[in-house]
């Protein structure tokens, strides 16, 4: 940890520790995706043990509305996390020097700057990859007290929600592969190579291998009798004693088989990105019950996404902070209905082919009308995550509230391409009167109606026409 991040940390614990021996009260302000309830979940729990007065809610976005809702908010100090950047001297302006940002989006030299913001960034580490708003979040509580050590776990769960398993075989990288390790060591998680089923230890292999879109393999993903059909004809036996078996009892050479299986089904010419993706590191919980879709890491990260993108935030920072009662079959039902209504949002997708355009380097997807707003980052992540779209950006847009139009793009896996999908949307939003930002491989916008054409002409410009062998590395 370099020493201006120590010095950042320490800014952090003494004006919390004012504010609690002032017995002032502080609000917390987070995103709804699980990175932003997980870092907002952090925070608070560490505040609560530390004996502060505190309050917590999730936002879609930062706005300068938002912003001045602080100015009449009752609450003396403000933390937020996962959200905030690119309005440092809003906030200064606003409400002085009460509030504190811990963020791992990219940001401006002169935001870095302001010894308010906490952003990865600032301190030589790469927030699209090395840690996300989860990681700075338990710097952070690590600050305040060394016993919230064991929230490193749930800093785990952030970082897989943000898919910042980006290293050889879906390992961790930088701070997040420290974090990991911290956790493994006090015995809160178990990480192994293997197979990247959803529901690995809970599921049924069809049930799992339809429920997993990460890939996403047309033909199989979301249907449970082609995967029964497939997994049946393999040769692989789906029972022993009369009860389903799950991916984590395959052997080894049973777990080659299946992923040839998948491999030889796939019409996609990227067989040898689709078998990479099908198999890397996991993460498992084993204070969890072994039938509880939260012993999976990635399971867990994909029920708090749903939690935001359904407006039922408190039901994911309820689960974080260690409620095991009704709300965790709160959380399950949820977790359900989201992947109905994903499910529902791409087969609209794919039967409208209008709504698609591709170009040598670029999938451009009109989700009008059918993608809620809360939903473009997941939506484009299962398009940027099929093999047959291998190497592409993915840019995808929908209708927002207040006559504007959401966009979000990603990289999918092996894109080679040299955009900086941050900086991407961050100038041509500001370019017309928008907002934007993100990362370098997965960054969103939003603008208002009227520009929509300018908009999509400047992404022609800078992306689609742009050709991928004169953006590549």
């Amino acid at each position: 940890m370099t020493k201006v991040f120590e010095e950042s940390l320490s800014l952090f614990k003494d004006k919390v520790s004012d504010c609690i021996k002032s017995n002032k009260s502080i609000s917390i302000t987070t995103h709804n995706d699980c990175d932003g309830l997980t870092s907002g979940s952090i925070i608070t729990k560490a505040l609560i043990r530390e004996g502060a007065k505190c309050t917590i809610r999730t936002s879609k976005e930062f706005s300068k509305n938002v912003v001045q809702s602080f100015k009449t908010d009752s609450r003396d100090f403000h933390i937020i996390t996962d959200l905030g950047g690119g309005f440092g001297n809003e906030l200064n302006q606003t409400i002085g020097e009460n509030w504190m940002i811990l963020d791992h989006h990219q940001i401006s030299d002169e935001e870095k700057e302001n010894e308010n913001i906490i952003n990865s960034w600032k301190y030589g580490i790469d927030g699209g990859s090395e840690i996300c708003a989860g990681g700075m979040a338990y710097f952070a509580a690590m600050a305040l007290n060394e016993k919230n050590s064991d929230l490193s776990e749930i800093a785990v769960v952030s970082a897989l929600g943000d898919r910042q398993d980006q290293g050889e075989n879906k390992s961790f990288t930088g701070k997040n592969f420290e974090i990991a390790n911290i956790a493994k060591e006090l015995g809160l998680v178990e990480i192994d190579l293997d197979l990247l089923l959803v529901g690995r230890e809970t599921r049924p292999l069809a049930e799992a291998l339809a429920f997993t879109s990460q890939p996403f393999i047309e033909g199989l993903t979301w249907n449970k009798e082609a995967c029964f059909s497939l997994l049946k004809s393999s040769g692989i036996e789906l029972k022993e004693e009369g009860r389903w078996r799950v991916p984590s009892e395959l052997d080894d050479d049973e777990k080659k088989k299946l992923i040839e299986t998948i491999a030889n089904f796939s019409s996609e010419k990227n067989t040898i990105e689709l078998k990479s993706e099908l198999i890397g590191y996991t993460y498992t919980f084993p204070r969890e019950d072994k039938r509880s879709f939260l012993r999976d890491g990635r399971e867990y990260s994909t029920m708090l996404n749903s939690c935001g993108r359904i407006n039922r935030s408190g039901v994911g920072m309820a689960i974080c902070m260690g409620d095991r009662n009704k709300i965790l079959t709160e959380g399950e039902k949820i977790l359900t209905d989201y992947r109905k209504m994903i499910k529902e949002y791409m087969n609209v997708l794919s039967n409208e082919r209008w709504r698609i355009s591709e170009s040598e380097n670029c999938v451009m997807v009109n989700g009008e009308d059918i993608v809620p707003e809360t939903m473009t980052g997941s939506i484009s992540s299962l398009i940027a995550g099929s093999p047959k779209n291998a190497g592409k950006v993915i840019i995808l847009r929908t209708r927002a509230e207040e006559n504007t139009i959401k966009f979000s793009s990603r990289k999918s896996f092996g894109c080679k391409s040299n955009i900086n999908l941050s900086d991407l949307m961050k100038n041509g939003a500001k370019k017309f009167d928008g907002i934007g930002g993100g990362h370098d491989s997965a960054a969103g916008a939003k603008i208002t109606k009227d520009k929509l054409d300018e908009f999509l002409k400047y992404l022609d410009v800078n992306v689609v026409n742009v050709s991928s062998t004169s953006n590549s590395e």
